[in-house]
């Protein structure tokens, strides 16, 4: 199983992506971290679902480039 700290280390926690780029987000709650099973974007300050356009309202750990 991996730990918090080895699974966070693969995301960026310092700063936030550009506007607009496409990016997977990791995701925590009191049960532990997540990954999103969909591609997310920064608009006007809020994370946004790429595919529906909804708000994302979990609480984001990191984020890292889109993987192929």
């Amino acid at each position: 199983m991996t730990s918090l700290s080895e699974r966070i280390a693969e995301f960026v926690v310092d700063r936030l992506p550009d506007d607009e780029a496409t990016v997977e987000l990791l995701c925590i709650d009191h049960n532990g971290t997540y990954l999103l099973p969909f591609l997310c974007r920064r608009s006007a300050g809020d994370w946004i679902n790429t595919r529906t356009g909804e708000r994302i309202l979990a609480d984001v750990a990191g984020w890292r480039p889109r993987q192929r």
